[in-house]
C-alpha cells in the first residue's frame, strides 16, 4: 500500500509543478499541454519548477537531478543552471537539529566538542549538510575543521523510494524482453546498496582515508584528512579545505588556473583510480570538486563527499583496460571477441558481426574534439546495438558509468576542446605494460613472498605426507614420471653440450681459416 501511495504522491508532484506540460511541449504536444495545465499556477520559468519537484520528491531524486546538472550537451541552458542548485544548495534543516544530532552522537555538550561552531551551514545535500567549526587537538593545537551532520530522517524516506523503484522494475522486466537485458532489478539493488552506504558516516570517513593513501603519491589531487576522534555514523569531522569550486570558471581563471591542464589532470585522476587502484571516488559532480588556489598547492583538485565508491575487480580492471585500449586503437575486432570472451553476448555470436556494429558506431567519433560529439547519439546507438547483439547490461559497472558522464561533463566546463581519447590512452597502454611487463612480476613475487615464506618450510612435510598417502600404483606412476623427466634431461642435456661442442668447432675452423689467410 506504501509503494501506491508514493507512487500518488509522485503524480501528485509532477501535475503540481507542471512536469507533465514540460513533458508534452518537448514532444510539441503543445496544444494538448495547454488544455493539462489549465488552471494550474505555473508562473515560474521550467528549470526552477523542475528542480524544487526534485528536491520536493527527495534524495534520490535530488542525485538525479545531480547527475543531469553535468550534462549541459544534453539540456537546455536554463534548466542546466537550475539543476547546478542541486548539487550544494539544498535548503538546510535547521542549525538547532544539527546541534542535537552532534550532542546525541559525542555524548556531550557542542562547548565541550568545539571551541568554535558556526550556526549556518556552508554546504547543504541531499544527505547531509556541512558546517565549519574549530576543535582543539590532543597536543593542545587548535584546527579548522568541517563537520558534516547527516539529514535527520532518512532511512524512512529513501527505503520507500527504493521499495517503488523495486516495483516499477519488477514490472518493466515482465513485460519488457528488452528491459530484462538492462537488469533493472540488480541495478536497483546495486543502488540500494549504494545509497544506504551513504547514510553510515563512517564508512564515508574510511572511504576518504582510503583514498587520501592511494592519491597521496600522484600529486594532483588533496583529500581532507579525517579526525577519529570526531568520527560517529551521524557525524564526521574533517579537515577544512580551502578552493573554488570548478563550477565558477571565471574565478578559476582570474586566480591564473589553466583550465586546459585542469582538464587533462582529471582524465588522469579517474583512470588513476579505476585502473591501478580499483576504487574510485563515484560521486563527482561539480558541487563535490574543488580547486585549489593556496601558494602549496595551487591548481590541485580537491574532492569532498566520499559516501559512494566505486570498487573493481581484478578481473574487471583488466578487462575495461583492454576495451579501452582496443578502442582507442581502433581494433573493434579484439573489442568484439573482448565482448564474447566475457559472457556479455552469447558464445554463438559473429565475431565479424559485432565487430562492423562496434565500428559502425565508433568511428565517426574519434579525431573530434569533445564540443562535437553528441553524447545521446552514441549512448543511443550503442544501445541499439547491444539489443540486436542481446548484450547483457553488467549492474556492477553501473557506477562507472555514472562516472565516466560526470567526468566527460566536467571536462566539457573546463575545455570544450578536450580530445578524450588522445589524454587517456598514453595513461592506458602505459598501464597495461604494467600489468605484464617485469614490473608486475616483481611486485607480485613481493606480494607474495610472506606466504611464499610460510609455505616452502612445509613442502618438504607436505610431499612425504602425499607420497604415504597414495597407493602402491600411484606411486609407481610418480616414480616413472620422474625417471622419464630424467631420460628428458639427459637428452636436453646432450643436446645442449653437443650445440654448445658444434659452436666451439665452427669457431676454432674460423680462426684457423683467418690464420692462413694472414
Amino acid at each position: 500500500m506504501t509503494r501506491y501511495l508514493r507512487a500518488a504522491f509522485i503524480l501528485w508532484v509532477i501535475l503540481r509543478y507542471g512536469l507533465d506540460e514540460l513533458a508534452l511541449s518537448g514532444f510539441r504536444l503543445r496544444g494538448l499541454s495547454r488544455i493539462i495545465t489549465f488552471g494550474r499556477k505555473l508562473d515560474a520559468p521550467r528549470g526552477q519548477r523542475l528542480r524544487q519537484a526534485l528536491e520536493h520528491l527527495g534524495p534520490i531524486f535530488v542525485k538525479f537531478g545531480q547527475v543531469l546538472s553535468t550534462r549541459r550537451d544534453l539540456l537546455p541552458p536554463d534548466i542546466a543552471d537550475e539543476l547546478t542548485l542541486l548539487q550544494d544548495r539544498v535548503p538546510p534543516f535547521p542549525s538547532s537539529v544539527a546541534v542535537a544530532t552532534i550532542e546525541r552522537a559525542f555524548r556531550r555538550p557542542l562547548a565541550a566538542v568545539f571551541e568554535t561552531f558556526e550556526q549556518e551551514p556552508v554546504a547543504s545535500a541531499s544527505i547531509a549538510q556541512v558546517h565549519f567549526a574549530t576543535i582543539r587537538l590532543r597536543n593542545g593545537e587548535l584546527r579548522d575543521v568541517a563537520v558534516k551532520v547527516l539529514r535527520p530522517g532518512m532511512l524512512p524516506v529513501i527505503e520507500k523510494d527504493l521499495d517503488l523503484m523495486r516495483m516499477m522494475a519488477g514490472w518493466v522486466e515482465a513485460v519488457s524482453h528488452d528491459a530484462r537485458r538492462l537488469k533493472p532489478l540488480e541495478v536497483v539493488a546495486e543502488f540500494d546498496k549504494y545509497l544506504h552506504d551513504e547514510l553510515d558516516l563512517v564508512r564515508e570517513a574510511a572511504n576518504a582515508a582510503q583514498l587520501r593513501r592511494n592519491m597521496a603519491s600522484l600529486h594532483l589531487v588533496m583529500i581532507p584528512e579525517m579526525h577519529w576522534d570526531f568520527v560517529h555514523p551521524e557525524v564526521i569531522v574533517m579537515e577544512r579545505m580551502r578552493g573554488i569550486p570548478i563550477a565558477q570558471v571565471d574565478r578559476l581563471q582570474a586566480a591564473g588556473v589553466d583550465l586546459r591542464q585542469l582538464a587533462r589532470d582529471g582524465v588522469t585522476i579517474f583512470f588513476t583510480q579505476v585502473f591501478r587502484d580499483g576504487f574510485f571516488h563515484a560521486d563527482m559532480h561539480p558541487g563535490n570538486i574543488q580547486v585549489s588556489v593556496e601558494p602549496g598547492s595551487f591548481g590541485r583538485y580537491i574532492s569532498l563527499d566520499f559516501g559512494i565508491i566505486g570498487t573493481l575487480t581484478e578481473f574487471d580492471k583488466d578487462y575495461l583496460a583492454q576495451n579501452f585500449t582496443a578502442f582507442f586503437r581502433r581494433d573493434y575486432k579484439r573489442v568484439a571477441e573482448l565482448h564474447i570472451e566475457s559472457g556479455w553476448v552469447p558464445p554463438g555470436t559473429r565475431v565479424d558481426e559485432l565487430e562492423a556494429a562496434v565500428r559502425t558506431v565508433c568511428e565517426p567519433y574519434f579525431d573530434r574534439p569533445l564540443r562535437e560529439i553528441s553524447l545521446g547519439m552514441v549512448l543511443m546507438r550503442l544501445f541499439q546495438m547491444s539489443r540486436r547483439f542481446n548484450v547483457d547490461i553488467q549492474p556492477q559497472l553501473v557506477l562507472l558509468q555514472k562516472t565516466l558522464l560526470n567526468i566527460e561533463g566536467l571536462g566539457r566546463q573546463l575545455d570544450p576542446d578536450l580530445d578524450l581519447w588522445n589524454t587517456a590512452k598514453p595513461f592506458l597502454e602505459r598501464w597495461m605494460l604494467d600489468q605484464v611487463g617485469p614490473h608486475k612480476l616483481f611486485q607480485e613475487l613481493r606480494d607474495q613472498a610472506p606466504r611464499y615464506a610460510k609455505i616452502l618450510p612445509e613442502l618438504p612435510r607436505l610431499l612425504h605426507s602425499y607420497l604415504s598417502s597414495r597407493d602402491d600404483r600411484e606411486k609407481q606412476e610418480l616414480r616413472e614420471l620422474v625417471q622419464e623427466q630424467r631420460r628428458t634431461n639427459r637428452l636436453l642435456q646432450g643436446i645442449i653440450y653437443g650445440g654448445l661442442g658444434f659452436a666451439l668447432g665452427l669457431l676454432v675452423m674460423q680462426f684457423i681459416v683467418r690464420v692462413r689467410l694472414f
